[in-house]
């Protein structure tokens, strides 16, 4: 009972951070369009209080969504590893359901206690964030009510996608058979992958309709903004499509980042492990690519939207004068929002390799017995991690800049009252952010790991059943 409730931490540390963000962004909202009904330029551009609620209610939306995979991809983590125990239970009369049913629970507590922790956190968050730009005059002192009741739906939504993705998570219970008590289970291969020709199929259907989303989005973006609502649905499906789809999609990104690892025997086996199971690997990175995705995609898309309204500034001097400072707010304002939501995408990476690296005693105790050193193990894990890290943020930026100018497109398209075409915006220092922070993840995410890897004894590790 204690591995299982120690098990939950990376699910509760998710959920914590989902409720924050959400409860977060609700009342930055807030605070933003109080600001912005009494500035006296903005406060009379309907436009831009739309286009403000618009994007909001985006980032609930994706904040849910992102939360909701990497809680889903952390349970999956958790029960691969728990595999030979669920089996142990099976063997002596439970059944999978029961045991399904039990991870579930325990998702919906997690839920509960992650969401009232977000309430507090998120609230806190917020009026700090109040506070600063007060302080340094980057926003006016605005009236808003912290007892806001609307902070119930995200810490609702937080609370049914914790359980929800738990739920599907734990699939894989019902694939635990009674006599894996006393064998070996291992995650399944690229080719017993490539074989599940259902969930292929379901994959390519919902990205080929996703894509038809948002073809659909930018067309009804060229004459109102509310096109972007159907950008994000067609941006939720196609990337779903991409997730279910990822043990296909990453092994050869993985394989092109790997062959960059140079030829020592640690790197060429980090880089067949990041391969070698395409499951376990798309479980780490599809977390890290939906945060740099949203990145890439927010960044995209506020680069094009300060563009398009310079350039009317530059035109109209005397309607738009005075708005870079809200812009400007706005933006930073929404750059830590979106940040931490990329920050809900690389504790779910961290967490998932940690568990990786717990389930794998066996694997590296046959290392260690068959020579290989401390320094060794510890490379090798680094340039795992490396090869994770720079995959996703590849894919991520790719998915990203097509994510960003769709919306970018379907948001602007109309918004001067004629139909025009939105150059995407490219945002070179958001990039370079990206490169870094990819760096310091890499070593973020392999410490722990590599440490515990490190104190492995070979003889210990070979007598683990």
């Amino acid at each position: 009972m204690r591995a299982r409730i120690r098990d939950q931490w990376p699910t509760l540390l998710v959920a914590a951070l989902a409720g924050t963000f959400g409860v977060a962004l609700l009342h930055v909202t807030g605070l933003l369009a109080a600001a912005i009904a009494a500035d006296e330029v903005t406060g009379e551009s309907d436009t831009v209080a739309l286009i403000l609620g618009i994007v909001a209610t985006v980032f609930i939306v994706i904040a849910v969504y992102v939360s909701a995979i990497v809680t889903a991809n952390t349970v999956a983590t958790v029960v691969a590893g728990r595999t030979r125990l669920i089996a142990l239970f099976r063997l002596i009369g439970s059944s999978a359901r029961a045991q399904r049913a039990h991870i579930a629970k325990e998702g919906l507590v997690v839920g509960l206690v992650g969401a009232t922790v977000g309430v507090g956190a998120g609230t806190a968050a917020a009026f700090g964030l109040e506070q600063y730009a007060e302080m340094t005059e980057l926003m006016p002192a605005t009236e808003y009510d912290y007892l806001n009741v609307a902070v119930v739906f995200p810490a609702i939504a937080v609370v049914l996608t914790t359980w929800l993705a738990s739920w599907a998570g734990s699939r894989r219970v019902l694939q635990v058979r009674p006599i894996q008590a006393i064998g070996n289970s291992h995650e399944q291969d690229r080719e017993e992958l490539g074989r599940r020709r259902g969930r292929n199929v379901a994959a390519l259907v919902l990205f080929m309709a996703g894509v038809a989303l948002l073809v659909v989005g930018v067309v009804w973006g060229l004459s109102e903004p509310y096109g972007v609502f159907v950008g994000l649905v067609g941006g939720i499906v196609s990337f779903t499509g991409i997730v279910l789809a990822a043990h296909l999609v990453m092994p050869p990104v993985l394989r092109l980042v790997g062959r960059m690892l140079g030829g020592s025997p640690a790197a060429r086996l980090a880089a067949e492990n990041a391969v070698r199971h395409p499951e376990r690997s798309s479980r780490m990175t599809i977390g890290l690519v939906i945060g740099v995705t949203l990145v890439t995609t927010f960044a995209v898309t506020m680069e094009s939207y300060r563009a398009i309204l310079l350039a009317a500034q530059e035109a109209r001097p005397e309607v738009y004068a005075g708005i870079d400072d809200m812009l400007n707010v706005t933006v930073a304002v929404f750059t830590v929002l979106i940040g931490f939501s990329a920050l809900i995408a690389a504790v779910g990476m961290v967490n998932t390799l940690s568990l990786s690296v717990m389930q794998r005693t066996r694997e590296l105790g046959l290392l260690r017995a068959l020579g290989f050193e401390r320094s060794q193990v510890r490379r090798m894990i680094v340039a795992e991690s490396a090869a994770l890290t720079v995959a996703a943020t590849l894919t991520g930026i790719v998915l990203g800049f097509g994510y960003g100018w769709v919306g970018a497109q379907s948001l602007l398209g109309g918004a001067q009252g004629e139909p025009v075409f939105v150059f995407p915006g490219i945002p070179w220092a958001m990039f370079g952010v990206l490169l870094l922070a990819a760096g310091l993840l890499t070593l973020v995410a392999s410490i722990a790991p590599a440490r515990r890897a490190m104190r492995v004894a070979p003889v210990v590790a070979l007598a683990v059943d």
